[in-house]
């Protein structure tokens, strides 16, 4: 079904539940005021909308480009594209403005929806000029001849209900562009089963009911509120600057809604962990904290699980825009069980697979894999790239048919893999004897459908137990003449160390070789920490485990490149071209 018969089955259920809250300032004394649409509103909202762009000239499968920051506004024209079967084209702001261009050149929306700013940036970019025919600002003036929302809604308004068409199987709803941290970004296609698959993977995976508070802190997230059934608090915060995050705004928020859930990225957990640690801060409305986005450090999750009560969780699912979630894991279980073997390298464990995934590791390439083949699959405990099957992997990259052959392995109907049974409580990181379909593991049971893998480009591992041990992006592994250093693995055993915040593995041409070279950031308030003794500490370190013993190069820098959008992947492309220089 269309995936706003969420919200519509919503305002049916609980109409009078607020449905998204905002704040809008603060008063005087200093607190803070907010408005909010409910159930009720917010579908009577898109459905006028819906009905105002179909009189403008926007029409089913029309590719559009929304460039609005989170605002009650942002609801409503989502989900009234989503009821016209327009294409909302959704660009985060944070992955850079080249990206945002060639994202939306490749595009080609034929309508624009923007703020002011946005619309001057289209201008004066020249962003996808070729292909708008229709243009609105959310503002009160019109641009270049288009129309203001108002007018929108005007044309909209005493229209009544939306007439809602069934959308086929394979029809886009969506299309969502990466990240581009490890590579261009790029358009991935959301079809409506595709969103339907992923709201209820989430609902059960967490146990989410309506009637929840949800303080989701990374736009796009926020849009699975109202259609789970949750009241979603915008936070009064930059999505752009999570790193920059107030907490106590953060704290507040929660505090005033009695939130329930909250989903934050590494870098907002970390400063929020931390205010709380120093002030002694308990959040006892919360059920769950979520975040994705890149590695947690274990102690970051602790700082943050601290102040929750018992039998709360922070949970850290394991995914990506092309397929989320992949799996999950809690914290009672990395602090108390996974997080040892991670201080060893042995990787980060991200949990099970969801209900109704196939993951399977495979051998390590760069290349196109034209078909799937079980000579392709590795034993457990063995590092390769992870590939994932199901109802809920997107299938194609928008405009981008290179990037999808790289990225899918066709794959013929085959049975189901037979779930693995725990053979203990450790991580196998060697060889054992192999189970059949051994480097797979399946929740669910019965049959798999032909299809395709999807290739996560990233590397690890599978344990007997059928958890997923993450050891970082194929891209960034580190050939060296000795063998193959994984980023994850190595960083994990110097990260240990107290006065450091994180470290990054690159690798450096010398000598006609590659060497392995550790990029150190330290905790802020160790920065005058004398380095030379520090140096020494992880020189140390990397003696004691066999993967890191070829490290032999620290250099410390002063605070890495990390993506706008969530503030935690780090750029080691560009501190790899940083340490060669500084080896010169």
């Amino acid at each position: 079904m269309n995936i706003a018969a969420h919200l519509t089955a919503m305002a049916q259920q609980q109409p009078w539940r607020p449905a998204v809250v905002f704040p809008e300032g603060r008063d005087s004394q200093g607190r803070v005021s907010y408005t909010h649409y409910t159930y009720r509103q917010l579908d009577a909202a898109s459905d006028q909308l819906a009905h105002g762009f179909q009189r403008l000239g926007l029409r089913r499968g029309m590719n559009t480009a929304l460039m609005v920051p989170p605002s009650l506004d942002f609801f409503a024209l989502t989900f009234a594209l989503f009821k016209l079967g327009a294409v909302p084209v959704l660009i985060d702001p944070g992955i850079g403005v080249r990206n945002l261009g060639k994202g939306l050149s490749e595009a080609a929306p034929e309508a624009f929806i923007g703020i002011p700013k946005a619309q001057a940036a289209r201008l004066v970019l020249g962003w996808a000029g070729e292909s708008i025919a229709i243009k609105v600002t959310v503002g009160r003036h019109a641009w270049l001849g288009g129309h203001t929302l108002g007018q929108v809604r005007e044309l909209g308004a005493g229209q009544g209900l939306f007439p809602v068409g069934t959308p086929a199987r394979d029809e886009t709803a969506a299309i969502l562009f990466t990240s581009g941290s490890t590579g261009p970004s790029k358009g991935v296609v959301y079809t409506h089963e595709f969103f339907g698959q992923q709201v209820e993977q989430i609902r059960q995976l967490y146990g989410i009911q309506p009637g929840e508070i949800d303080l989701p802190t990374f736009p796009l997230f926020a849009l699975f509120g109202p259609a789970l059934g949750m009241t979603a608090i915008l936070p009064d915060m930059d999505p752009t600057r999570p790193a920059e995050v107030d907490p106590v705004k953060i704290v507040e928020a929660i505090e005033s809604f009695g939130v329930t859930n909250m989903f934050g990225s590494p870098a907002v957990i970390n400063r929020v962990g931390r205010y709380g640690e120093t002030h002694g801060v308990k959040l006892p409305t919360l059920r769950r904290v979520i975040s994705a986005g890149a590695p947690v450090p274990a102690k970051v999750i602790q700082r943050f699980a601290a102040m929750l009560s018992p039998g709360a969780q922070v949970f850290t699912p394991y995914g990506a825009t092309e397929c989320l979630p992949v799996s999950s894991i809690g914290s009672d279980e990395l602090l108390t069980d996974t997080r040892h073997q991670t201080d060893e390298g042995k990787g980060v464990c991200v949990g099970r697979p969801v209900p109704g995934l196939t993951v399977k590791v495979i051998r390590i390439s760069d290349e196109v894999i034209p078909a799937w083949s079980e000579s392709l699959e590795l034993s457990y405990g063995q590092v390769g790239e992870i590939a994932v099957k199901g109802p809920h992997v997107t299938r194609t990259y928008f405009n981008r048919p290179e990037a999808t052959a790289l990225a899918k392995i066709p794959a013929a109907a085959e049975s189901a893999p037979i779930p693995c049974r725990s053979r203990g409580n450790e991580a196998q990181t060697s060889s054992t004897p192999e189970p059949p379909h051994v480097g797979s593991y399946n929740e669910g049971s019965g049959s798999v459908s032909g299809g395709f893998y999807h290739r996560m480009g990233d590397v690890g591992y599978l344990d007997e137990r059928g958890r997923i041990w993450f050891c970082g992006r194929k891209s960034h592994r580190v050939v060296t003449r000795d063998g193959t250093l994984f980023t994850i693995p190595c960083e994990a055993v110097f990260n240990t160390h107290p006065a450091v915040f994180r470290t990054a593995l690159v690798g450096v041409w010398r000598g006609g070789e590659v060497e392995p070279v550790v990029c150190v950031e330290l905790e802020p308030d160790q920065r005058g920490t004398s380095q030379e003794k520090v140096l020494a500490e992880l020189t140390a370190i990397a003696a004691k485990f066999p993967h890191t013993q070829a490290i032999k190069t620290f250099l410390f820098h002063p605070a890495f490149p990390v993506d706008i959008r969530h503030n935690a992947k780090i750029f080691r492309e560009k501190l790899a071209v940083w340490a060669g220089r500084r080896c010169q």
